[in-house]
C-alpha cells in the first residue's frame, strides 16, 4: 500500500483509458524493461496487447503497478514476498487502491478549481 508522503513523489494518472509502456514508466518511476520483468512474475499484472505485440495498460494496471513499487522499493519485500501480498490480500489490495483514485481525484479537483479561480 503506498503511504500518503510516498504519493507526492509520483506524477498524477491522467484520466485516459489506456497508457503505453512509455508512459507508464513515467507515470511510475520505474524503467520500461523492469514493467516486462514484473509482468512475467505478477500474473495479475496482465496490460492488453494489441497489433505488433504493443502493450496498453489500464488504469487499475497502473494502480497495481504503483503498489508493486511500493512493496519492492518502498516497504522492501522481495519479489516473492510481494507476489505472496498481492495474491494474498486481494481486498486489501483493492480497498488501497481505491483510496489512492480518491486522493488521486481530489487533487485535481483541488488543481481544477485553482483554475477556475483564476
Amino acid at each position: 500500500m503506498l503511504e500518503p508522503s510516498h504519493n507526492d513523489e509520483l506524477p498524477p494518472i491522467p484520466g485516459k483509458r489506456y497508457f503505453t509502456i512509455g508512459e507508464v514508466s513515467d507515470l511510475c518511476l520505474v524503467k520500461p524493461h523492469v514493467l516486462r520483468y514484473w509482468e512475467q512474475e505478477f500474473p495479475q499484472l496482465t496490460p492488453v496487447k494489441r497489433r505488433g505485440n504493443r502493450r496498453y495498460y489500464q488504469h487499475q494496471d497502473v494502480l497495481m503497478i504503483r503498489q508493486i513499487r511500493s512493496l519492492l522499493y518502498e516497504q522492501g519485500y522481495t519479489i516473492g514476498g510481494a507476489r505472496q501480498r498481492m495474491s494474498g490480500d486481494t481486498a486489501k489490495d483493492e480497498s488501497s487502491q481505491t483510496r489512492q483514485v480518491i486522493r488521486q481525484m481530489l487533487g485535481e479537483l483541488e488543481e481544477v478549481l485553482k483554475l477556475l479561480k483564476r
